[in-house]
């Protein structure tokens, strides 16, 4: 089972499931040629899926289209079910930058014939994830911003501010279907800017504050 790190904090914390929020971004839903939710779009990664900083994504030989996107995401450190908002960031251990490596032809293609996802978002290395940092160190969890570079280009930017469902939402919505449990991870969305990667490519993806300072970054390799 994998584990994750919670910055000053011993020892690694256990994975239990991931739950990845789609079309979180404005932008996003709208490069993708989808319809603005007016639910969260839910869907689940196996743990198996994560890696760390320094290793690679593996492309899978049934796909030639890998796409990057970059989410912050959030590790839940105090279990619950039917959280309500107002109780929901009780429930967060910390705060992190992940990636939601996706096939794109292979997701696209269970799209058309009505089939689910999982191939496409769950592979091993798909769920590239940083170090997290403790809740108790974001001062304002609405004004951070996720940057994603592939060959030191910037590809995507986005802040939390603009979420279509905030992460209080999104907590309290996942724990009326999943009980949350200390290790679980919520994957936040992506913002606009998702595209294409190649074995030999280079990614770093952060999670900064307003003033841009470095809260927590990962760097990954594609092969």
């Amino acid at each position: 089972m994998p584990f994750v790190h919670l910055k000053n904090s011993h020892p690694p914390i256990r994975v239990g499931k991931i739950v990845c929020v789609g079309r979180n971004y404005a932008e996003h839903v709208r490069e993708m040629k989808a319809e603005i939710p007016t639910f969260p779009v839910l869907f689940l990664k196996p743990a198996t899926a994560i890696i760390g900083d320094g290793d690679s994504v593996v492309l899978p030989p049934i796909s030639n289209d890998l796409h990057h996107e970059v989410e912050m995401t959030v590790l839940i450190g105090t279990e619950g079910r039917d959280i309500s908002r107002q109780e929901a960031l009780s429930h967060v251990a910390g705060y992190g930058i992940g990636l939601d490596m996706t096939l794109r032809d292979v997701q696209d293609q269970a799209k058309k014939k009505g089939l689910p996802w999982t191939v496409a978002k769950g592979f091993d290395t798909s769920a590239p994830l940083s170090e997290f940092v403790p809740a108790s160190t974001i001062a304002d969890l609405h004004s951070l911003e996720v940057h994603l570079r592939v060959n030191d280009e910037l590809r995507q930017q986005g802040k939390t501010r603009d979420f279509i469902f905030p992460v209080d939402e999104l907590i309290s919505t996942i724990s009326q279907f999943f009980t949350l449990e200390a290790g679980d991870i919520i994957f936040t969305g992506t913002p606009h800017g998702v595209s294409r990667v190649v074995p030999g490519d280079r990614l770093k993806a952060e999670l900064r504050t307003s003033d841009g300072s470095l809260l927590t970054s990962l760097a990954v390799g594609i092969r």
